[in-house]
């Protein structure tokens, strides 16, 4: 590539830290344009011999190499570190893979050369389900071969970043800035306490507090949920200070007043009792302040619009004016009235952005002695922004996405925070290091190529016994893990750090196609097309390049930018700013540009944070897998099985949507690894194995019915395959516990709720992703319901409410089929037994068979026949009616189809040799 020529001036301005012809702090709203209107990035490049990428040239390695291989002249240190498998735990579970995969091969091709020709329909359904299971078995194994754990330096960050130097003699941070998203869409699946305690969690976050901004996205426009926030804006004056007192863990009020664990353990100071006690009493009153804002909208509205109608009728006793929903100041509220309205419904009213915490001073301020004393404390608080985007009813606002997408712009015009974190409303910080963590990956050498960290789930609120495998331990700790050694885990939609010029469609610097993202002199030109009309959006593009680099103090830190050039106090906010920050939120924006396509949150699926990923991935961007030693995060998991199976059909339609588009893994680029594509193959078709699985559980019943099995003769070969498949899968299992260090019971609680999924949901998934892609219909899915409270640790007791909630049964239709499969293996056995006891010669060597392979169902389908108990064995009368409908049904096809006669016996060419 053509090295275009610096400015000398300018570069050895930008090397001492980005304060050229306008300092950095401006975010990019007044950066320098030429004559032409061309945007001027001169002063975000480095004098170099070396190559471009993203406006910034890259040091050669020789290059002053003696001064930049130590800080503050002490010994260089990474700040993460890849921690690899023991080769004794690995080599063996490779081979096992291998040996399973060999054997499975071997059972195949007995089984094709060994037909059986008595019952020919049933050896033709079992061996095509059984090609199907050795090939997403062998197709979801494969990129579990490279499992890797790794470890961050908390401890080398803050010396970094944050420790007293002649250059920086009051310690000032230099870590770059993070806006965190907060998406809610429905108050009422969604209780404003959970989002409101999930907003104190993040103000409470232990990180530089003029360094982070928190936006809260309101899809519903609710008033409930606006005052919610004020609410917890106000008692975080509160809250934050008295966490950064006692260094309280977790940040969440309502969790931590929940802990079942001694909160006084490990606390020195002797005010913190009297504290504790305090602010235990004012949060008590605040959520009893939450709980009643609901009821307190109501009243205040009526009587506002009694005074309204009383003040028409006077003028014409005829009008009629509209039920609206009135804020405390006598003014309508812009977003959706609880009796909605034309322009003010959920889906159609105006965007409306408010700040609820100002931009804090960069040095901190000590409090005084209040409700607690805080002379010794730091009160500042983070800023902290509502947003609702712009709603028209003529308009796709695409979910999720969408709002995610709009909180990106608007925080670009606000903000502009280099790296981004997005969080659920019921996913909270549960370790105030967190941030910290994720800042480690992005901080070290090679950081400038990871488009993002994903945190692991977890969840809380949980039974003792996890029946329909919330945890999701599996997933996380084995397969997010294992692709973590290839090119990343996967994005899954919440606790996920990005960089936010990953999230504008950039590639990775240093990558083979630079001439095709580098953000190039003209870009105001070049990009008006792509990221819409707003030019303060454009100019903070290569700002935030630049302040996202790693530090460059090594010399194989290629991409990385000095030392104190954040340090800067931020602008304050002015009425043009958040003007801009309106227009970027509107519903018109979006029109004509690539926001959705390319930019940000990519529309087009249910499940938009795998697509995301997915397009970060094939761009060539790495990510990374942060399992903390303490919980990062921690949310709300679905409250019963409904819910849960909800929850399960949207992800696994959203994987239909994926396989029939052209975010399939076979389409995508050179860029993405082999074992990668391969991961996100198998996530776009793993919904298909629902048919398969479910016709292999009617085969054990249908075998009883038919006095037939899947092969004519049960001879030493097929035993010998048999036990060889079912060894290696056991010892499999327990090579990834010993790697993962997940538990047998987890493993077995995932066996058996992917069990329940696949014959219900899944099945379900793949019905709807058909009609969407192929008919154009689109079909619903409804969010899950949270609970408002819940057992943080999980050993304490559990009051009536949360049970009820919890094993609450809700009929669904994702039911039937699962108990269709439970009453007509139960009854198949009750005939296979009947049959046997009264036949003439027992054959119980044949009934053994059939009687393994029908409670080998039974088993995995357990929790959910639990489930339809309810609690404590109250069955719902729809699961009687149903059961019995179903009985009957078969019952009567059965006699129709095969009517009983006098000789019958267990018979047939079904022999042991």
């Amino acid at each position: 590539m053509e090295v275009v020529p610096l400015n000398p001036d300018r570069s050895k301005k930008a090397a001492e830290g980005f304060d050229g012809d306008v300092p950095a702090a401006k975010f990019g709203r007044k950066m320098k344009r030429g004559a032409a209107g061309d945007f001027d990035c001169n002063h975000l490049l480095f004098g170099t011999k070396g190559t471009y990428g993203y406006g910034n040239a890259i040091r050669e390695e020789e290059d002053e190499a003696g001064e930049r291989e130590s800080f503050d002249g002490k010994t260089w240190r990474p700040l993460t570190q890849k921690l690899k498998i023991p080769a004794a735990i690995l080599s063996p579970y490779r081979l096992l893979i291998g040996v399973r995969a060999a054997a499975l091969a071997l059972f195949l091709t007995w089984r094709i050369t060994h037909k059986n020709g008595d019952a020919i329909w049933l050896w033709g359904i079992s061996l095509v389900c059984e090609l199907w299971f050795a090939l997403s078995w062998l197709i979801d194994q494969l990129p579990k071969l490279s499992p890797i754990d790794r470890a961050a330096d908390l401890s080398l960050l803050h010396q970094k970043f944050e420790s007293p130097s002649p250059s920086n003699p009051t310690g000032k941070s230099d870590l770059p800035s993070i806006d965190i998203f907060v998406s809610t869409s429905d108050p009422d699946r969604e209780p404003p306490l959970i989002t409101a305690n999930t907003i104190l969690s993040i103000l409470a976050a232990d990180y530089p507090v003029e360094k982070l901004t928190c936006y809260l996205s309101d899809d519903a426009a609710s008033l409930l949920t606006f005052e919610s926030i004020a609410q917890a804006a106000s008692f975080a004056s509160l809250w934050v200070p008295f966490c950064r007192k006692h260094r309280i863990e977790p940040r969440n009020p309502d969790s931590y007043f929940s802990l079942n664990r001694d909160p006084y353990k490990n606390k020195l100071r002797p005010d913190f009792v009297r504290d504790r006690r305090r602010v235990k009493r004012e949060y008590d009153e605040f959520k009893v302040r939450i709980n009643s804002l609901l009821e307190s909208i109501r009243r205040r509205s009526d009587g506002f619009q009694a005074e309204e109608e009383l003040k028409a009728s006077s003028i014409d006793p005829t009008v009629k004016i509209p039920k609206a929903t009135w804020m405390a100041d006598g003014s309508h509220w812009p977003g959706a009235w609880a009796n909605s309205a034309a322009n003010n419904s959920p889906g159609d009213h105006s965007a409306i952005i408010q700040v609820m915490l100002k931009l804090p001073q960069d040095h901190p301020i000590l409090g005084g002695a209040a409700v607690i004393d805080l002379s010794e404390v730091d009160i500042r608080l983070p800023m902290l922004v509502y947003a609702s985007r712009e709603k028209r009813s003529v308009s796709n606002h695409h979910k999720k996405a969408g709002a995610m997408n709009a909180l990106l712009r608007a925080s670009a015009i606000m903000s502009n925070g280099p790296f981004v974190l997005n969080l659920d409303c019921d996913h909270y910080i549960y370790n105030s290091q967190a941030l910290r963590q994720g800042m480690c990956f992005m901080m070290d050498r090679g950081g400038d190529r990871i488009g993002y960290v994903q945190f692991p789930q977890r969840f809380e609120g949980i039974d003792s016994s996890d029946r329909y495998a919330n945890h999701n331990t599996v997933f996380f700790e084995v397969n997010m893990r294992a692709l973590d050694g290839l090119q990343g885990p996967l994005y899954v939609g919440t606790g996920c750090l990005f960089r936010r010029i990953a999230l504008y469609g950039f590639g990775p610097p240093r990558a083979k196609d630079y001439r095709s993202i580098h953000l190039q002199p003209d870009l105001s030109t070049s990009s008006s097309g792509k990221f819409g009309n707003s030019i303060f959006l454009l100019d903070s593009i290569p700002v935030t390049e630049y302040q996202g680099r790693p530090l460059a103090d090594h010399p194989s830190v290629r991409n990385g930018r000095p030392f104190g050039a954040l340090m800067f106090q931020r602008d304050p906010l002015d009425a043009s700013t958040v003007a801009e920050a309106i227009n970027v939120v509107s519903c018109l924006y979006e029109e004509k540009t690539e926001w959705g396509t390319r930019i940000g949150w990519i529309y087009g699926s249910v499940t938009e944070h795998f697509v995301t990923g997915y397009r970060m991935h094939n761009r060539g961007w790495r990510s990374i897998y942060c399992a903390t030693k303490g919980d990062a995060f921690r949310g709300k998991a679905p409250i019963n099985l409904t819910d849960r199976l909800h929850q399960v059909l949207r992800s696994a339609t959203g994987s239909v949507e994926i396989f029939f588009s052209r975010n399939n893994a076979l389409f995508a680029t050179s860029k993405m690894k082999f074992l990668q594509r391969l991961a996100y193959f198998n996530l776009s078709v793993y919904p298909f194995s629902s048919f398969f699985l479910t016709a292999y559980c009617f085969l054990p019943a249908l075998s009883l019915f038919s006095e037939q099995f899947i092969v004519q003769s049960l001879d030493i070969t097929f035993l010998v395959y048999l036990l060889v498949i079912a060894l290696t899968l056991c010892l499999l299992a327990i090579s990834e516990l010993r790697w993962s260090g997940i538990e047998l019971e987890e493993w077995w609680q995932n066996e058996q709720f992917w069990f329940i999924g696949s014959t219900s949901a899944h099945l379900a998934a793949v019905l709807q992703g058909l009609l969407k892609s192929v008919a154009g219909i689109k079909v619903y899915c409804s969010l899950t319901s949270k609970s408002a409270t819940g057992d943080v640790d999980g050993g304490g007791e559990e009051n009536d409410d949360e049970l009820d909630d919890r094993y609450a049964v809700k009929w669904t239709w994702l039911m039937v089929l699962p108990l269709t499969i439970i009453l007509v293996n139960l009854i198949a056995i009750a005939v296979g037994v009947s049959r046997t006891l009264y036949s003439i010669i027992p054959q119980w060597s044949r009934l053994l068979v059939g009687l393994f392979f029908s409670f080998w169902v039974l088993a995995h389908l357990y929790p959910f026949a639990k489930g339809l108990m309810g609690r404590r064995g109250r069955t719902p009368t729809i699961v009687f009616i149903w059961s019995g409908l179903i009985a009957i049904t078969i019952s009567l096809l059965w006699v129709a189809i095969k009517p009983p006669s006098a000789n019958s016996r267990i018979g047939g060419s079904f022999f042991f040799l």
